[in-house]
């Protein structure tokens, strides 16, 4: 049987970054993460010194770099020129910058491209903002991850408390509230869920729920072909 084209959309935070990995690991496919490939893209902005106002730089900038993902024991690394930047791009200045390089029509169209051709052949799972409707419109399973603001936000503290890093929970809220606002708003490929997504409120799932929930879909799927 043909392996699948797997989308799950949605907001920071919503918990469809570990539960793409997570589900890729019990399908046995490929896990794709693309919000990892426009950090890294911020990343290199922000190390060249280039303005994310400044497309022409940008421009030339996507002319110059090289981003691949590895899988690496039970997780993704991401390389930018050949280095590991895994854990840089993952610094909330960086998530933050992400948004903006982003929606650059120059950035936005080699790293999609770089995606399709990842997962042209079935067998994966990816997760971002626009899978479901730019990426892999035709793909053959959809979902729309939610869930409110604040769980969101707690999420990314905690996440950044377990780094041994010292947030202000306010910023990383406020951070979270300006970033949905900037996806959903953007002229290029904005955060919207596809008509055929498959919406699930993640706020008061744990990942374990996730999973078993994701894959009561997948069932339904692959048993309906």
């Amino acid at each position: 049987m043909r392996k699948l084209i797997i989308a799950i959309d949605g907001p920071a935070a919503s918990g469809k970054s570990t539960a793409a990995r997570l589900f890729a690991k019990r399908l046995r496919y490929a896990y794709i993460d693309t919000g990892a490939m426009y950090r890294a893209c911020a990343l290199a902005a922000k190390e060249a010194g280039i303005d994310m106002s400044d497309e022409s730089a940008l421009d030339a900038l996507m002319d110059s770099i090289s981003i691949s993902i590895k899988h690496d024991s039970d997780e993704n690394k991401i390389y930018l020129n050949g280095k590991d930047v895994s854990a840089a791009i993952r610094k909330p200045e960086i998530s933050g910058l992400a948004s903006g390089v982003s929606a650059h029509a120059t950035v936005r169209n080699k790293m999609v491209d770089l995606q399709r051709e990842m997962g042209a052949q079935g067998g994966v799972v990816l997760d971002g903002r626009d899978i479901g409707t730019v990426v892999f419109p035709d793909a053959d399973l959809k979902f729309f991850f939610v869930a409110p603001a604040r769980v969101r936000a707690q999420r990314r503290f905690d996440e950044l408390i377990m780094r041994g890093e010292d947030p202000s929970f306010e910023d990383v809220l406020n951070d979270m509230i300006a970033r949905d606002e900037a996806d959903s708003s953007r002229t290029l490929a904005p955060l919207v869920p596809a008509e055929d997504s498959i919406h699930i409120d993640t706020g008061a799932l744990n990942i374990e729920e996730m999973i078993d929930l994701l894959y009561a879909h997948y069932l339904k799927k692959v048993q309906a072909k």
